[in-house]
C-alpha cells in the first residue's frame, strides 16, 4: 500500500512560507563563526591590558564595562542606518563586511601594532570603541539573515542549528589553537608576543568565514525583502520611535529580551579567559583540558541542536525553551553538588570520577545547545510580530533594541569576573595555570561557573510562564501577514489598472 506524503508545513499550516536552501543557511551563518573568532579574542583582553597597556586588574574590568555600555549605545544608531538605507544589491553584504573590516584593523592594532607601546588606557580605550563600531555593525546585518531566509516554522531552527554549530565548534577550535599551540611555545603564560601571533592567525581565518557568508545572502540580500507591510512599503519610516514601541508595546520581545539577558550575563562570565584558568587549569590542574573538552562536546552537541531544531519546529520556540532550561538548571545543581562533595583535584585520577563529571558536564552543554536553537527561532518569531503588530519589517532594529539591553547587562559580566578573582586574591596579577588551589577558588569557581547559569535560567522560566507566542499563535501571525501581503498586492495592482 502506497504511503502518503508527509505534509509540508504550507500544506499542514495553511501559509504559503518562503524557504530557503540548505547551503545558504549553513553559509549566511559562517557570519557568526566569524564573530566567534573576535569574541575569543576578547576573551583574551584582560591579559593584553595588563601586560600591553599597564592597566591594572580591578581598573580593566572597569574599562570592559564601560565599554559594553558604549557597545549598547552605538546598536540603536546603527541600526536605524541599516533599516534605512537601501542599495540596488541590497544591505546584508555591505554592512557584514565593512563591519568585519572596521573590527579586524581595531583588533590587529590593539594585539599587534600598539601593544607596549606606551600608549596607555586612553588609547586602548579608544580604539577598543572602533572595534565596537565595526563588531555592531557586523552583527546586526548577520542578525538579520535568519528572519529573512525563512518564516517556515520547520525550517527556521535550522537557522539556529548552523549558528549555533558555529557558536560552539569555532570558539573550541581557537581556544585550542591559543591554548595547545601558541600558549605553550611561550612557556604558558599570556604574553605579548603570543597574543600578537594568535590575533593575526585569527583575524586571516575570519576573514574566509566572512567572504563564505556574503555568499550565502547574496540571493536573499534585495531590497524587496525587506518591504513593510505599508502602502508605500519601501519607504516607510523607521525612527526611534519604532524602537521605543518595540521595547515597550511589545510583550513577547519583553520577555524574550529577560529571557537572553539574563542567560549571556551568566554565558559572558563563563567565557572570560581567567574564569577558564581558575576552572580547568587550577581546580582540575590542566589548562589545555577546558579546551579539549570544547572540542569533543561539539560533536554531542550537533546532535543535540539537530534534535532541538526538530522539537522546537514541532512543538515551537516557546515549549522547546521551557522543557530544556529545566533539564539545564537541574544537571548544572548536579555538578555544583559532585564538585563540593569530591575532590576536584583527583577527578582527573579516577576513571570513574572523570566519567560522571564530563558525561553530566556534555548532557547540559547538550541541553544548552537545545535552548540556544530555540532562542534563535524565538528572535524571528518575535520580528514576525512585530511586523503583524506594526506592519514594519524591523529586523535590525529588534536585534539592535535586543543588544542595547543586553549589553548594559551583560557589561557587567567582566566586572563579575575580574572583581570576583580580586575578592580571592588576585589583585594586581591575573591567576595563571600553575597557581594552586584553595577552598576560595573552590567556591568562587562553581559560583561563576554553574552558579549564575543557573540563575539565569530561572530568570527564563518566569520570562517564559507570561510569552503567549506558542506555536498555534505564529501560525495565526503568519496567516494575518500573509493576508495583509495579499491586499497590497491588490490595491497596487488597482492602481495600476
Amino acid at each position: 500500500m502506497a504511503r502518503n506524503p508527509k505534509q509540508t508545513a504550507s500544506q499542514a499550516d495553511g501559509v504559503e512560507y518562503r524557504r530557503a536552501r540548505t547551503w545558504e543557511i549553513a553559509f549566511s551563518q559562517m557570519n557568526n563563526g566569524s564573530a566567534m573568532i573576535f569574541y575569543v579574542l576578547v576573551g583574551l583582553m584582560s591579559y593584553l591590558q595588563n601586560a600591553g597597556y599597564g592597566i591594572a586588574v580591578a581598573a580593566a574590568g572597569l574599562i570592559l564595562t564601560f565599554t559594553r555600555v558604549f557597545d549598547g549605545l552605538v546598536d540603536p544608531l546603527l541600526a536605524l542606518i541599516i533599516e534605512k538605507v537601501d542599495f540596488r544589491f541590497g544591505k546584508l553584504r555591505f554592512f557584514m563586511l565593512g563591519g568585519w573590516l572596521i573590527r579586524s584593523l581595531a583588533i590587529l592594532m590593539l594585539f599587534v601594532w600598539a601593544s607596549d607601546t606606551g600608549l596607555g588606557a586612553v588609547f586602548f580605550i579608544a580604539m577598543f570603541c572602533v572595534y565596537i563600531i565595526g563588531s555592531s555593525m557586523n552583527d546586526i546585518a548577520g542578525q538579520m539573515t535568519g528572519p529573512v531566509l525563512t518564516n517556515d516554522p520547520r525550517q527556521r531552527p535550522a537557522v539556529q542549528v548552523w549558528s549555533t554549530v558555529y557558536a560552539y565548534f569555532v570558539p573550541a577550535i581557537f581556544s585550542i589553537l591559543s591554548t595547545v599551540v601558541f600558549l605553550p611555545r611561550h612557556g604558558n603564560q599570556f604574553t605579548l608576543e603570543m597574543l600578537s601571533e594568535t590575533a593575526i592567525t585569527y583575524v586571516a581565518c575570519s576573514f574566509v568565514l566572512q567572504i563564505l557568508a556574503c555568499v550565502g545572502v547574496a540571493r536573499i540580500d534585495k531590497p524587496e525583502n525587506f518591504a513593510h507591510l505599508s502602502v508605500d512599503r519601501t519607504k516607510a519610516a523607521v525612527s526611534m520611535r519604532d524602537m521605543w514601541n518595540l521595547l515597550t508595546r511589545n510583550g513577547p520581545f519583553q520577555r524574550y529580551l529577560i529571557s537572553g539577558a539574563s542567560d549571556k550575563l551568566a554565558q559572558v562570565v563563563r567565557s572570560q579567559a581567567v574564569i577558564a584558568t581558575l576552572m580547568w587549569g587550577i581546580l582540575l590542574g590542566n589548562m589545555q583540558l577546558g579546551s579539549v573538552l570544547g572540542l569533543i562536546a561539539i560533536l554531542p552537541g550537533i546532535v543535540f541542536a539537530i534534535f532541538g531544531a526538530r522539537y522546537t519546529g514541532k512543538h515551537g520556540a516557546k515549549a522547546a525553551t521551557v522543557t530544556w532550561t529545566w533539564i539545564c538548571l537541574i544537571l548544572a545543581g548536579v555538578l555544583i553538588a559532585f564538585c563540593l562533595v569530591v575532590d576536584m583535584g583527583s577527578i582527573l585520577g579516577s576513571l570513574t570520577l572523570t566519567i560522571v563529571f564530563f558525561l553530566v558536564y556534555l548532557l547540559m552543554n547538550g541541553a544548552s545547545m537545545v535552548v540556544t536553537v530555540a532562542n534563535g527561532a524565538m528572535r524571528a518569531d518575535v520580528v514576525d510580530y512585530e511586523l503583524d503588530r506594526s506592519g514594519k519589517f524591523l529586523p535590525a532594529t529588534v536585534s539592535a533594541t535586543y543588544n542595547i539591553v543586553d549589553q548594559v547587562i551583560s557589561s557587567l559580566g567582566a566586572t563579575l569576573a575580574l572583581g570576583a578573582v580580586a575578592l580571592i586574591g588576585f589583585t594586581t596579577v591575573m591567576p595563571q595555570p600553575t597557581d594552586s588551589p584553595t577552598t576560595a577558588i573552590l567556591l568562587m569557581s562553581l559560583l561563576l561557573f554553574f552558579g549564575l547559569p543557573i540563575l539565569g535560567w530561572a530568570c527564563t522560566l518566569i520570562a517564559m510562564r507570561g510569552y503567549k507566542l506558542d506555536r498555534h499563535e505564529m501560525i495565526a501571525v503568519q496567516k494575518r501577514v500573509a493576508a495583509r501581503k495579499e491586499a497590497l498586492q491588490a490595491e497596487s495592482a488597482d492602481a495600476l489598472a
